[in-house]
């Protein structure tokens, strides 16, 4: 079995529980880097915005509130599903004390494989985790490492003479 057919598998689900971990995922990543941006997206929005098809960012919308991530947002009703992270009444405080980390470096290809690997090492810990010590929350930790395009001439890199 795959992983993607086991966890529709009732006789699977009700083991894992709601905190069960949650595959990694491209399409999941950029889902809840989106949602964390926008506060509230519906498949269709995360679609135009992320590149994918709507059922596609659908199939991993249903799967992230299944793990308990996500919820679906009030609406005026419709077919229009909006969807947004989940934080229960006593982790709202979390939401707004984000603890998001930006920055814009230059980095050649060999450092960037050395930050990934240290991001990986820094998380690992937290990832095998048997048990959660009270009042740990799910967080989505993304970090990505890619190239800016577009990027104004004073912060693209110069070509080597």
């Amino acid at each position: 079995m795959t992983e993607e057919s086991t966890e529709n598998d009732p006789s699977t689900a009700a083991a894992r529980g709601p905190a069960r971990r949650l595959p990694d995922h491209p399409v999941r990543i950029a889902l809840l880097d989106l949602l964390a941006e926008a506060g509230t997206v519906t498949s269709t929005q995360a679609a135009a915005r992320l590149g994918y098809s709507s059922g596609l960012c659908s199939f991993h919308l249903r799967r992230l509130a299944e793990h308990g991530l996500i919820e679906e947002a009030a609406h005026g009703g419709g077919r229009a599903r909006p969807w947004r992270l989940r934080w229960d009444d006593p982790r709202q405080s979390l939401h707004a004390a984000d603890r998001s980390v930006e920055a814009t470096v230059h980095l050649t290809p060999e450092e960037i494989d050395e930050v990934a690997l240290a991001v990986r090492e820094l998380l690992a810990p937290y990832e095998r985790r048997r048990s959660h010590p009270e009042g740990a929350v799910p967080v989505a930790a993304v970090a990505r490492l890619r190239p800016l395009t577009g990027a104004p001439a004073a912060t693209r890199p110069r070509p080597a003479r």
